[in-house]
């Protein structure tokens, strides 16, 4: 017989988790859920996450690819060699870039669990892995779980959100692991050239960094010319994500790829083999589908330029300066002056205006010289339908005042 129940130990979260913090989409989808409570439906532009149908023909070849592979069992940890043909196919049509499909390509789980994952199997800890602030959380949440050290670069509008890389420490340089980039660049909107992604790899190559390039949102662009893969620069010493999710609105699919420097590819494969067990083939059948397909990357595209050209338009009228990006589904902007990043997305949220966007400070970090280059500033996903988007400018242009 049992003798009397003891007090349950106290679970106690390890120090790594604990010292991360709220996550900042989650702490968004908080806000939009404390204005439901009360009643309000907010037009929420705080998570990008696309509101619009995946395409038909990616649907219908799921449907099928279902049936087809009734008894699929478990994908193969790099992807199924006929997705990793058809990404590489892509790759060259679109960068002109040539992939060997077999040994420079891998299919991931979107890309958030790739670019948080990919430190696993290059940093040691104490390594220092270069990163842009603002940029993408799990840049750093990746790092600090391989317990790594984080050292931010600012983006800033002075220098067109681009790196300053003569800029970094030469101590901080040399002991550095890698660097991330992100163009087209979120939250910025910015787009690097191929002489930008020129210099990186002069001061990679120098300092002996890898260079790990987030490319997420390379389709979602509104320049004259389609921006360039930091991979048409260089291969070697070169790993870059790409994600189905805004190019083809398959978020919740799940799918994208890593491709590069085939020592790298094969580094981050092992890495996959101790985390996942791949992504479905079937799903992966329906993103070869999407691959072949540009007309809706196009539709997409010109929807995302009529609803940032809407949007700026309303922030204009309630006498704001606004910066145009040039690229992505986001609008990073400028809140009044004196007014912090929290305090411009919490006025957005009054009742009359129920307007839900991602304060810069939390998207962003401290940098050298103890500024924090996100702060006073806030992003908008424009992922809202376009009626939508108009009708949040419209509240905007009236009710809010700087």
């Amino acid at each position: 017989m049992l003798g009397a129940m003891s007090e349950p130990r106290p679970f106690v979260p390890s120090q790594r988790l604990q010292r991360l913090g709220g996550y900042a989409f989650d702490e968004v989808q908080k806000r939009v859920a404390a204005l439901q409570a009360q009643g309000i439906t907010p037009t929420d532009f705080g998570v990008g996450d696309p509101t619009v149908a995946t395409p038909r023909l990616v649907r219908e070849r799921l449907k099928v690819a279902v049936d087809e592979r009734a008894c699929s069992g478990y994908p193969d940890y790099a992807g199924d060699l006929g997705y990793r043909t058809a990404v590489a196919a892509w790759m060259e049509r679109r960068f002109g870039v040539r992939l060997d499909p077999a040994t420079e390509v891998c299919a991931t789980i979107g890309s958030k669990e790739a670019v948080f994952n990919v430190h696993e199997g290059l940093v040691d800890p104490g390594d220092i892995v270069l990163m842009p602030s603002p940029g993408y959380p799990p840049y750093k949440r990746g790092t600090q779980f391989a317990e790594g050290t984080p050292w931010f670069y600012p983006l800033r509008a002075g220098n067109g959100f681009l790196p300053d890389l003569d800029a970094i420490p030469a101590d901080v340089a040399r002991r550095a692991k890698a660097i991330w980039t992100c163009y087209p660049n979120s939250p910025t909107g910015a787009v690097a050239s191929r002489e930008v992604y020129a210099r990186i790899f002069e001061h990679a190559r120098r300092h002996g960094w890898v260079v790990l390039s987030d490319e997420a949102y390379s389709e979602v662009w509104f320049t004259a010319q389609p921006p360039p893969s930091a991979l048409e620069v260089s291969k070697e010493g070169c790993l870059a994500f790409f994600s189905m999710s805004k190019r083809s609105a398959m978020t919740g699919w799940r799918v994208g790829w890593a491709c590069g420097d085939a020592r790298l590819v094969s580094m981050f494969r092992k890495v996959k083999t101790n985390i996942d067990s791949g992504t479905p083939t079937f799903i992966q059948d329906a993103a070869v589908a999407a691959l072949g397909d540009e007309a809706h990357v196009a539709a997409f595209r010109e929807e995302y330029r009529a609803k940032r050209d809407i949007l700026c338009d309303g922030l204009r009228r309630a006498g704001l300066q606004v910066h145009v990006p040039e690229s992505t589904l986001y609008l990073w902007q400028r809140a009044p002056q004196g007014m912090s990043g929290i305090d411009f997305a919490g006025r957005l949220l009054e009742p009359q205006i129920a307007v839900v966007a991602t304060p810069g400070e939390w998207l962003s970090d401290p940098v050298a010289d103890g500024t924090n280059p996100g702060a006073g500033h806030v992003r908008f996903a424009l992922v809202p339908s376009l009626e939508a988007t108009r009708a949040a400018a419209g509240r905007i242009a009236a009710h809010f005042r700087a």
